[in-house]
């Protein structure tokens, strides 16, 4: 198994007529924030992989754990965040040290199921995703739909008033961080990142909604340190590889990819000579 190497990574997601994180607190409304800018949670992101990889009889299981040899065995990457786990059967899991071999997700991203119980659970994992934020204010359109087909009784037809909304237009961006030093907590491995990373690429288009159905990553910027403790500041490079808005109004809501300056991977990572390996895993 190779040994586990830190990554800063960066994806760039465009919206396009789509609600990337609907807010409960507001009706659904996409998320957003005082000044106009939307937001990505990363329990919303983390969703979205853990669905692709918890479906066993679907394709994109199927492909993405053909790609490793020999090809993933489905009982090491079951995910804990299912519906209906069984919390008793947990505990007695962990105690027998079956807990972590079985999870790819508390594995990779830490889980607190059983904090009562100390000692037989995963805290903190070696994966996390920071907000996802839009690089610019974004527009919010809200329309009622409407059914020929009346749901109540007596009703020949059906409204949901101003329950379709979604940003016309963004451009969010999202960091994540592999750190190795927590690496022999979880029992996460360099394979369960990996998985990750093949999965990047189709959280999205594998888990389209009526109103989920225009998110796409322009990039997916993947940055790997040449030392396991760090070497190159995150923050530095993740501004470096972020977009900017055109324009003398920085948070003036897009129309298109065009209203932004993209960086040259090549020249933004200079000063970062020697320090890492970049690559790109958008499709």
């Amino acid at each position: 198994m190779n040994p586990m190497q830190r990554i800063t990574g960066l994806l760039i997601l465009e919206v396009r007529n789509s609600n990337p994180n609907g807010d409960p607190d507001r009706e659904s409304d996409p998320r957003q924030r005082a000044d106009g800018r939307g937001e990505i949670s990363p329990v919303s992101f983390k969703r979205k992989v853990r669905d692709l990889i918890e479906d066993k009889t679907g394709s994109a299981w199927a492909e993405l754990s053909k790609r490793f040899t020999p090809t993933l065995p489905a009982e090491e990457f079951e995910i804990l965040e299912s519906r209906g786990r069984d919390r008793v059967k947990l505990a007695k899991e962990a105690v027998e040290g079956t807990f972590a071999p079985k999870y790819w997700d508390a594995r990779l991203f830490g889980a607190t199921f059983l904090e009562k119980d100390k000692g037989s659970h995963i805290r903190t994992g070696v994966c996390q995703f920071g907000l996802g934020l839009s690089l610019a204010a974004v527009e919010v359109t809200r329309h009622t739909l409407t059914n020929k087909a009346g749901v109540e009784k007596d009703l020949d037809r059906g409204m949901a008033p101003l329950a379709f909304r979604v940003v016309q237009h963004g451009l969010y961006a999202m960091p994540f961080f592999v750190n190795p030093s927590t690496a022999h907590r979880s029992e996460c491995t360099q394979r369960d990142v990996d998985l990750l990373l093949h999965a990047l690429p189709y959280a999205y288009s594998n888990n389209l909604a009526m109103n989920r159905a225009g998110i796409s990553p322009v990039h997916i910027h993947v940055l790997t340190h040449t030392n396991p403790l760090g070497s190159f500041n995150d923050f530095a490079a993740i501004d470096a590889l972020t977009p900017k808005r055109k324009g003398s109004n920085p948070l003036a809501a897009s129309v298109s990819l065009a209203d932004y300056d993209f960086p040259d991977v090549s020249t933004a990572l200079l000063p970062f000579a020697g320090k890492v390996t970049p690559r790109d895993l958008a499709l």
